[in-house]
């Protein structure tokens, strides 16, 4: 339970009374409620401490939810959860059931956006902005919080080209710039400038001044001008100008994101200036907490369940899917010298860090921008080299176009290597990567992997890597890795059998005497497997086939389904569009009538839990696979019957 004032915010009305010592004394208790709750549940803790501040402040003067508060991505809306009245919900953050890690619009009338897709804040903002001048709220602000970041990603600029050009537009902009420093040398200047720069008589005085030099001819109006650039050199001279170019926008900052008094003085301002405006302020990621600022790779920017008192994480997980590649990436390069490697702001995440370290002049990271970054990469392919581009699955989706149009259209070879592939679990919706195999199935010439362990995906990494006509993927689920599977057999197309099982030969009048081929895909195979040996006790026959190269279907798949009674398709992707959408059309192709069935994510948006905890409630865990084949083999034997009689 929270303590202090805390324990009396239940809405941001009680924050806008409290006086200045009481906003420190908050401050500081969220900054104690924060580490002590996420280090239970694990999440997004050190871009939540930056923002302690500059989320009161912003509470304390705009009146959420008639003053809409947009987050980009929103891992840092915590505070704004908080204040919105949700800390005693904290306990259940990213667990099934509770509180998410995101804005989530069936919270709280609080929040306005789910996704957490990097760069859309603006043009949501944008929009609301709009909206609210079509229906006459001009008195109401919409505030779009975003990272320095998430301004790396093209759709921010998009959005701000529209800003800028709508005088009408009632969008401040706040951008949390929390990964800059400034020299203490100029600090001074850089607030006084702000200081000044906030005043509301100060755009007055430019202008009236402006309008009196220009009167004066020639001389006055280079004596404006030599102010005006006086203060654009001063303005350069603290802003990191490839981040603020001339938009043709009001900008009030750099803002210390933790002084209170100035963080709202800006804010005032931004409230009453008429037109869209950008406010700079700087925070410190991960601010008071110890353990935070100590840690250089990312400030804790996500963690997971963690010692409170150290920051060490409580429990010890094994080798993981992306220890395998970046290791597997590292040994490719040694051997190749056209073998580069691109990611979108996600280098340790992915692990290409390693790759970074050993091969600088190989490593590109584009930001927040993956159609720039598969655009890219297919230059480089139609210079002589082989890209590999690491995301996390659920970002490919923004560069469809660009795989499609830039990559498979010329047959270039790039490989793209989709970390958190399938139902990632815990981040919510947006995050789960289950719309690849469907998007990247429509693509001609596109070949897709599939690794069921950590030996797989070394050889399958490899085996893209040596496609040299057309784009590749391997793509591979969050977590530990599981028990190496080894194959019994393999198929002259690269398809491995997991296990050829023949029920028993003693009939008591129950067994199902039907011959089932289980097609798995990637991750699936261990839970496919364990319900293959259940299936295998009620009397059915069955075969566990891995295709490991999942897209095209391989011609042998074809062969095996004619020769079973009923075939099903496990895979962790969206039903519609996947493995067994394109296994289904190809025996449709050859005529072979073979009744298949698919285990599959439905076509819904996921609510936040572990994968297990997905898994099982979509009937995609070993009990739910083989409840599901167990009555489609029921149904195929009473229609035999039927046909019998």
């Amino acid at each position: 339970m929270a303590k202090g004032i805390l324990s009396g915010i239940s809405s941001p009305a009680d924050v806008k009374g409290l006086t200045p010592q009481q906003l420190e004394f908050l401050a500081t208790e969220i900054r104690d409620f924060l580490v002590e709750k996420v280090s239970a549940t694990g999440g997004h803790l050190g871009p939540n401490l930056g923002v302690v501040e500059l989320s009161i402040g912003i509470h304390r003067v705009f009146d959420s939810p008639s003053d809409p508060v947009v987050f980009d991505t929103s891992h840092q809306s915590y505070v704004h959860k908080i204040l919105t009245g949700r800390w005693d919900r904290f306990d259940t953050l990213r667990q099934k059931g509770g509180l998410s890690g995101y804005t989530c619009l069936s919270e709280s009338e609080h929040d306005w956006t789910e996704s957490s897709h990097a760069s859309a804040a603006l043009s949501v903002a944008d929009g609301l902005s709009k909206a609210m001048v079509r229906q006459g709220k001009t008195d109401n602000k919409v505030v779009a919080v975003v990272g320095d970041g998430a301004l790396t990603g093209g759709m921010c600029w998009e959005a701000l080209n529209n800003i800028a050009a709508d005088a009408q537009s009632r969008v401040v902009i706040v951008v949390n710039d929390n990964g800059r420093s400034y020299s203490p040398t100029i600090g001074g200047l850089a607030e006084n400038l702000a200081e000044l720069r906030m005043q509301p008589f100060y755009d007055r005085v430019m202008e009236q001044g402006k309008s009196t030099l220009n009167s004066m001819g020639w001389v006055g109006r280079r004596t404006f001008d030599v102010m005006h650039a006086f203060k654009e050199g001063v303005k350069n001279t603290v802003i990191p100008t490839e981040m603020f170019p001339e938009l043709g926008m009001k900008y009030v900052g750099p803002i210390d994101g933790h002084n209170l008094r100035h963080v709202e003085h800006a804010l005032e301002y931004a409230r009453d200036y008429d037109g869209p405006i950008i406010l700079h302020v700087v925070t410190e990621k991960g601010r008071g907490y110890g353990p935070a600022e100590a840690n250089e790779a990312d400030l804790m920017h996500s963690t997971g369940v963690i010692d409170p008192r150290t920051g060490d994480p409580l429990s010890k997980s094994g080798p993981s899917w992306t220890g395998v590649f970046s290791q597997a990436i590292v040994e490719a390069a040694q051997r190749r010298e056209d073998i580069t490697a691109t990611t979108a702001a996600m280098a340790g995440p992915t692990g290409l860090a390693p790759f970074g370290a050993q091969f600088p002049d190989r490593f590109f990271d584009v930001g927040i921008a993956e159609q720039h970054a598969v655009a890219s990469a297919a230059g480089m392919a139609l210079g002589g080299l082989h890209p590999v581009i690491a995301l996390y699955a659920t970002f490919m989706n923004r560069a469809f176009d660009q795989l499609l149009m830039d990559a498979a259209l010329l047959k270039l070879p790039i490989t793209l290597v989709l970390d958190r592939a399938g139902i990632t679990g815990s981040d919510g919706a947006s995050h789960n990567g289950v719309w690849d195999l469907s998007l990247l199935g429509i693509i001609p010439g596109m070949r897709v992997a599939a690794p069921r362990d950590g030996q797989q995906l070394r050889e399958l990494f490899d085996e893209a890597i040596e496609i040299s006509d057309g784009p590749s993927a391997v793509r591979f689920p969050k977590g530990s890795l599981p028990e190496e599977l080894p194959a019994v057999d393999s198929l002259s197309d690269g398809v491995e059998i997991l296990g050829l099982f023949e029920a028993d030969g003693e009939d008591d009048g129950t067994a199902r005497k039907v011959d089932v081929l289980l097609v798995t895909v990637g991750a699936m195979a261990h839970a496919t497997l364990a319900a293959a040996h259940r299936l295998v006790d009620d009397g059915c026959n069955v075969t566990v086939v891995d295709p490991r190269w999942v897209i095209p279907v391989a011609p042998s798949l074809v062969a095996l389904a004619a020769d079973h009674d009923i075939v099903v398709v496990i895979e962790d992707g969206v039903i519609h569009g996947g493995i067994g959408s394109l296994l289904d059309e190809s025996l449709t192709a050859a005529e072979i009538d073979t009744p298949l069935r698919r285990i599959a994510v439905p076509e819904k948006f996921l609510d936040h839990a572990s994968r297990g905890e997905l898994l099982a409630e979509l009937g995609m865990d070993a009990d739910g696979i083989y409840a599901s084949v167990g009555t489609w083999v029921d149904n195929l034997i009473a229609e035999d019957a039927e046909d019998v009689t």
